[in-house]
């Protein structure tokens, strides 16, 4: 391929991963590889086809798995700022009583949710406690450290 070829394939790659489609950065590096390869030829290197193919793909993966996790992280963001995504952490306030290993249902975040004790001890109507993890549509709750409120 011509080196103006390539090239040109990697701005419609480039324009297509920023304007159109949302590829997760893919494209981005595929297309930046195809620019690179048409910059070697450019450069008046003369390279034969399968060298430029290989070129191209080499420059591919190579940026795909040593910078696209790190520059899409940066540029969209992830979970690194601290932002907590679930309910896990939160204290609620028990409308039951519950036994060791028991459930029931709960109201929380407008939703009816089922919560399981998954402590020792039994949970008093009125408690405080601390929602451990969330298991699909299951809030298991634990006794808030220092004993009952």
């Amino acid at each position: 391929m011509p080196w103006w070829g390539w090239i040109i394939f990697g701005a419609l790659l480039l324009g297509s991963e920023l304007m159109f489609i949302d590829a997760a950065f893919y494209l981005v590096f595929i297309g930046l590889a195809a620019i690179i390869t048409g910059l070697v030829g450019l450069s008046g290197m003369n390279l034969e086809y399968w060298v430029q193919w290989i070129l191209f793909a080499g420059l591919s993966l190579v940026a795909m798995v040593l910078f696209r996790e790190q520059l899409y992280k940066k540029l969209r963001g992830g979970n690194s700022a601290g932002y907590q995504t679930g309910p896990a952490g939160e204290t609620i306030k028990l409308d039951q009583s519950l036994a060791p290993g028991d459930s029931g249902r709960f109201s929380y975040r407008g939703t009816t949710w089922t919560i399981m004790n998954m402590g020792t001890e039994v949970m008093s109507d009125g408690e405080n406690v601390r929602i451990h993890s969330v298991d699909g549509l299951t809030l298991k709750i634990e006794k808030l450290p220092g004993g009952p409120d």
